[in-house]
């Protein structure tokens, strides 16, 4: 898997996924930046007894829309890689069992969506400092606000992944995407059982780590799902 892994860095080496991954934390961070700067006054007000808090949250519900839409574009052009070089056929005649080039598939979109989370933890503390708000960064809860959404969101990191390699037209893969995009965004109301709901940590119980759970769970229950099938099917 080590070498799997090193391989799938390789490949993506001279691609814009990584200009992609840093888009996502920039784009969120700067339009925040704009948001804080044009409504300073009545901003520092409402959240005039939790600055960072505010700040935190208003990150982060910006940062749903965009790591599920990133998530889309990130996956689709991962497996894109061999689609558009009809390389499929060569790498699963290599003596590398096709659960492995799946896993390293995965873990490749994953491994990118922590690394823009962390960016985007990293910026939300420069902002943080360049707005004066003090020091006292609460940083447990700016790791949960950053990662909880992405974690509860595994599901979709599954999905998106398993129809973008089996799919070799990727308009069905981002049309599905953006379309989940787009109903999480207005899921607040939705049942607490619906996938959609979990990336919002808004549950019944006022517990984020629920939503999370439960993405984990879906998420690991649809790679197994989606390895069988991988598994038995010919990729073209």
């Amino acid at each position: 898997m080590a070498r799997i892994m090193a391989s799938e860095f390789l490949k993506i080496r001279r691609k814009m996924i990584l200009f992609l991954v840093f888009l996502g934390p920039i784009g969120v961070i700067s339009l925040e930046a704009v948001n804080f700067g044009v409504r300073y006054d009545w901003l520092t007000g409402v959240y005039k007894e939790d600055l960072w808090g505010g700040l935190i949250g208003e990150v982060s519900m910006l940062s749903i829309p965009t790591i599920l839409i990133g998530l889309t574009i990130l996956t689709s052009m991962i497996a894109n890689i061999e689609h558009q070089t009809n390389a499929w056929k060569q790498l699963l005649a290599l003596p590398i069992s096709k659960t492995k080039v799946f896993t390293g598939k995965v873990l490749l979109s994953f491994c990118l969506l922590l690394l823009a989370c962390l960016l985007l933890a990293g910026g939300t503390i420069l902002l943080g400092l360049l707005l004066n708000f003090g020091t006292d960064i609460p940083f447990l809860f700016l790791l949960k606000m950053c990662f909880y959404p992405c974690l509860a969101s595994l599901p979709f990191i599954i999905l998106q992944i398993w129809l973008a390699i089996t799919l070799k037209n990727q308009a069905l893969p981002l049309t599905i995407g953006i379309i989940g995009t787009m109903v999480s965004m207005y899921a607040m109301n939705f049942p607490d059982w619906l996938p959609w709901k979990w990336p919002l940590l808004v549950n019944e119980w006022d517990q984020p780590i629920y939503s999370v759970i439960a993405g984990l769970v879906m998420g690991l229950l649809l790679y197994f799902i989606s390895l069988l099938d991988f598994n038995r099917r010919e990729v073209k």
